[in-house]
């Protein structure tokens, strides 16, 4: 039977307790590092070689549609109640709103070092070391807002302007196309700095701290992200009925992107699912 993932803003004080609970439960158990541990194996880049699964590439939504599945499905292991809520970022957008509160996610990273230390999550409490990193840090951190260059959380109309692309993705495929859905979303635009920052991308550098790069797992933050972020791209599927994943079939011999990107039919690693058994989230879980 499908479950809801609900608005983090809606969460019951108990269902909010559950979340938190579950979260601290795996870390734990030591499985959540192997969750980050996962994320920044995947991060590979265009500059990198060999086949890009998780970012600047179509499979960026798929993929973490599915990384997304396999934490809930560990949560549930420790609390069959337990959903992963989403966060509605173009509407909850202060540094004190949900999520950033107490009794949730804890709040802003204090002004000296950027470590949290707030909430259940903060490393004082003694639940939440940093094992698996791209640094030495082992506390949480935050910048929200980027207080030395602040930026803004995306608004509706970012969003929206990659909504009514039709298209899913184009040719190359990677973090440097202008049209479809997919890059618009997930947000490698031209230029440098903010400017370039567009949607999925912003909110991760809006957050700061450990938000920034293949770790970013480290902040349960993540997660409520990209449920969002998921959401979107059901809601997108909503819009354009007639329209699907690309590519539908891997790339031809001489493209410089065969063997780099995963087709419709293709596997998505590490796991044996496809993009096209992906597609639809149904029989999985709804949003309320």
């Amino acid at each position: 039977m499908a479950y809801t993932r609900k608005d983090v803003s809606t969460l019951t004080a108990s269902e909010r307790r559950r979340f938190v609970d579950a979260l601290l439960g795996l870390k734990r158990r030591g499985e959540y590092d192997e969750f980050v541990r996962m994320h920044i194996e995947y991060y590979v880049s265009d500059g990198e070689r060999g086949l890009r699964s998780a970012h600047m590439a179509p499979s960026f939504l798929p993929w973490h549609r599915q990384f997304l599945l396999e934490l809930e499905r560990a949560l549930q292991r420790l609390d069959p109640s337990v959903t992963v809520p989403y966060w509605d970022w173009t509407r909850d957008r202060g540094a004190t709103s949900v999520p950033w509160t107490p009794d949730l996610l804890g709040g802003n990273g204090r002004r000296s070092d950027r470590q949290v230390t707030t909430g259940p999550f903060a490393y004082a409490e003694g639940n939440w070391t940093i094992n698996e990193n791209v640094s030495d840090v082992r506390f949480l951190t935050r910048d929200l807002g980027r207080a030395r260059d602040p930026i803004e959380l995306p608004t509706k109309s970012d969003v929206e302007s990659a909504l009514k692309d039709p298209v899913y993705d184009v040719s190359p495929w990677d973090s440097t196309v202008t049209k479809g859905f997919r890059n618009k979303l997930e947000g490698w635009g031209t230029g440098r700095g903010s400017v370039s920052w567009k949607n999925h991308n912003r909110v991760h550098r809006w957050v700061g701290g450990v938000m920034v790069g293949g770790a970013s797992v480290n902040d349960p933050v993540f997660w409520l992200h990209h449920a969002f972020v998921d959401l979107l791209w059901s809601r997108w599927q909503g819009r354009h009925r007639n329209h699907r994943y690309l590519p539908a079939a891997p790339p031809g011999q001489g493209d410089a992107q065969r063997g780099r990107v995963v087709a419709r039919h293709e596997p998505l690693p590490p796991w044996r699912v496809t993009p096209d058994q992906l597609e639809d989230h149904g029989r999985f879980y709804r949003y309320g």
